[in-house]
């Protein structure tokens, strides 16, 4: 995983994995590089948590030009399992908000179409992209606790396979900078996780929700070597990164994976 700079001072961290596809552009974008003024400084993805929404305008104007999209399209995320096919009908009739086209509540999104970007907003949860390159199919995951628990990823894994014949064999992944597991404290977890997850604990109420995520993905058909973690911890980052533990009132980082026109 690598930094990469553009000329406004937009960073966004790009993956080795995916970095070697013909055609595929992607980014976790951190948090510099934007307009919005502190606390949501300053390249903040999301319109609904307080922050001027021509800032965020522009700053999903300056995400949308990096990668060089003819469209960027996201939705409201619920931290649950729906997951979006975008196709011609989906992307016509998702509401224009320009710079973006936004879908209906979701956490999962998936394509085919070229000049068309997927993003995730997020501020500890994991943005997990998926890409296969043989049937030239995306998937953009927002997993955070809750989405673990659901099994997202896995399920989106199905989803591609069952709607575009995509084989988990040959899917890459990713797994973004996200809670890790130095932070991710769950004093409840008796509660909030299943017995399952217990074995995920690194000390007392700590757990290591990068590795539930790569035996999820695994355990769903890809390889082992074709998933590539960050492994950046956002609490600890937040010079790079937005945090909702870490700062609470904070923006959300964007999270792109799109095919060139």
């Amino acid at each position: 995983m690598c930094f990469m700079e553009a000329d406004k001072g937009v960073v966004r961290h790009t993956f080795e994995n995916l970095s070697r596809i013909s055609g595929l552009v992607h980014g976790v974008f951190t948090r510099h590089g934007g307009v919005s003024a502190p606390p949501f400084a300053s390249l903040n993805a999301a319109w609904n948590i307080g922050d001027s929404q021509d800032a965020v305008r522009e700053n999903l104007l300056r995400i949308k030009t990096e990668l060089g999209l003819k469209e960027l399209v996201a939705g409201p995320q619920v931290h649950g399992d729906t997951i979006h096919v975008i196709d011609e009908d989906a992307l016509s009739s998702a509401e224009e908000r320009p710079p973006v086209r936004v879908t209906p509540p979701g956490d999962a999104l998936m394509t085919q179409l070229r000049g068309v970007g997927l993003m995730i907003k997020v501020a500890d949860c994991q943005a997990i992209f998926l890409v296969d390159p043989v049937r030239r199919v995306i998937a953009n995951i927002h997993s955070g606790w809750r989405g673990s628990v659901c099994n997202l990823a896995a399920k989106t894994v199905r989803c591609m396979h069952d709607h575009y014949g995509c084989r988990p064999e040959d899917m890459l992944a990713t797994i973004g900078p996200s809670l890790g597991p130095c932070c991710a404290e769950f004093k409840n977890y008796r509660k909030e996780l299943p017995t399952a997850f217990w074995r995920y604990q690194v000390k007392a109420d700590y757990f290591d929700f990068w590795a539930i995520s790569r035996d999820q993905l695994i355990q769903a058909g890809l390889r082992d070597e074709n998933i590539e973690a960050a492994g950046r911890c956002t609490v600890c980052e937040t010079n790079h990164f937005f945090s909702y533990r870490g700062e609470r009132t904070t923006g959300r980082l964007a999270a792109v994976v799109g095919w060139k026109s």
